[in-house]
């Protein structure tokens, strides 16, 4: 057994903890980039803890999912400002754009040099600069991930800048901040909470650490998503979705993912889908899918035996099938009102120029059985 394990310098947790932020900041540095989302007037708790603690901020909002162009327009935003620290509040949009501009700060050259896919994947050489991470959703994990995922218009795809230098030096996951957050959004980023728990629980790089965080991660979404989907204002429930998110992020980051999300980033760089659901409205095939190849042509594999924990858990039966969990999962796909990729535009005639892209991808490659051409097909047919 080898596995490794890596993650945010230090991670605060709790109802409250956002109030801690102005001296935690003060120490990393004087000069703050403060990278938000859209809704940027959300951040304005923040931008007086910082002002209260002397630390200067320089705001930096995110329109929808970041872009190659909008880290370069970061980077540029945060030396210009002299900044020495980087900031992210919002969701995971903008907690990978945060990272990648941190990177970018005190990394020579253009962020092409690092990209995978599309650019030229050079290693990240230097520490980025201090980065808080503060989510505002329960869903990504970024906060706790060492890659930042940036679309890239011009190609028509998702890429990542991947290096353990992402790592923040702070992550600050407050349960309070996602009171507010609309039922279609809790949805959305539960469902991704829920992908990246799964996915790395059954993937083939699996381990006793990532284990452990996946089983606690599922039995909290079992019990909490739906009512943090009815009662936003739960805070039980919404504890147990920030915390299921920040187990995601810390298990997708040591272990690996698989097909859905292999799938999900071609398909949100060629169509205008949130991430979540996409991941959602693909989760229960690619299940399916995994369990009858695994069924079929590696019963005795550790990965078939943890689709049946994973029904288990979520079912809350200590008889579960496999066949269950996905029968669980599909009802709560339903149940949030998550819609076919039919809805952003995606067709038949696009399907195998998704198959192509996605079969490149490096999530694919952790999944627990490989699937061909023909198979990948199938999967995105049915979440047509």
């Amino acid at each position: 057994m080898q596995f490794e394990f890596a993650t945010a310098t230090q991670i605060l947790f709790g109802a409250g903890r956002l109030s801690e932020v102005g001296p935690r900041a003060a120490d990393l540095g004087r000069r703050a980039l403060v990278v938000t989302g859209a809704a940027a007037a959300r951040a304005q708790p923040l931008l007086d803890l910082l002002a209260d603690a002397g630390v200067e901020t320089h705001p930096f909002p995110v329109a929808g999912e970041p872009t190659i162009e909008t880290v370069r327009m970061g980077a540029a935003a945060a030396r210009e400002a002299d900044c020495d620290l980087v900031v992210a509040f919002g969701g995971g949009s903008a907690l990978d754009a945060g990272k990648a501009i941190a990177a970018l700060l005190t990394n020579g050259g253009d962020l092409l040099d690092y990209l995978e896919v599309i650019g030229r994947g050079r290693a990240l050489t230097r520490p980025s600069a201090p980065y808080i991470a503060i989510p505002t959703t329960a869903g990504t994990g970024a906060e706790a991930t060492h890659n930042s995922v940036l679309a890239s218009p011009e190609h028509r795809v998702k890429v990542s800048l991947r290096s353990p230098l992402l790592l923040p030096r702070l992550a600050l996951v407050d349960p309070e901040l996602t009171y507010s957050l609309p039922p279609d959004i809790t949805a959305r980023s539960g469902l991704d909470a829920l992908t990246q728990l799964i996915e790395p629980f059954v993937c083939l790089r699996a381990n006793p650490p990532v284990d452990g965080l996946c089983r606690e991660g599922l039995s909290r979404v079992a019990r909490s998503l739906r009512r943090a989907y009815t009662q936003g204002d739960d805070p039980a429930a919404r504890e147990d979705m920030a915390l299921a998110s920040l187990f995601g992020g810390l298990a997708l980051s040591n272990a690996g993912l698989g097909a859905v999300h292999g799938f999900a980033g071609p398909l949100g760089g060629m169509f205008p889908a949130p991430h979540g659901a996409v991941c959602g409205q693909l989760l229960p095939h690619v299940m399916t899918a995994n369990i009858r190849l695994l069924e079929k042509d590696a019963p005795k594999s550790p990965a078939l035996h943890r689709y049946k924990e994973a029904a288990c858990i979520l079912t809350g039966r200590s008889d579960a099938a496999a066949s269950d969990g996905v029968a669980w999962v599909a009802d709560l796909v339903a149940e949030l009102g998550v819609p076919p990729l039919s809805r952003y535009g995606m067709t038949p005639a696009d399907l195998p120029g998704v198959v192509e892209r996605a079969a490149k991808a490096g999530s694919m490659k952790a999944n627990p059985v490989a699937l061909d051409a023909d198979q990948m097909r199938d999967i995105l047919t049915r979440a047509l």
